[in-house]
């Protein structure tokens, strides 16, 4: 498991099977080894969707499929 802190208040948490970027202390978004890309539906505010907006684009993914934040938060527990 490795932290890699990415810019201030964005940070990706990469584990054996995917790579989670939490905004602030949220997970917000994650890619799983499997290729699939899954964002929160939950609407935090201007910068933590540019985070988002910024770490799909950084793997070249132009977009992502929508899941509850429930989703992201069970995967950190």
């Amino acid at each position: 498991m490795n932290l890699n802190p990415i810019k201030a208040n964005m940070t990706e948490l990469e584990t054996g099977n995917h790579r989670i970027l939490f905004s602030y202390k949220t997970p917000v978004a994650v890619l799983h080894a499997d290729g699939m890309t899954y964002r929160t539906e939950k609407r935090w505010s201007n910068t933590t969707s540019r985070h988002i907006n910024q770490w799909l684009k950084s793997y070249g993914i132009m977009g992502a499929i929508e899941k509850p934040q429930e989703f992201f938060d069970g995967l950190v527990k």
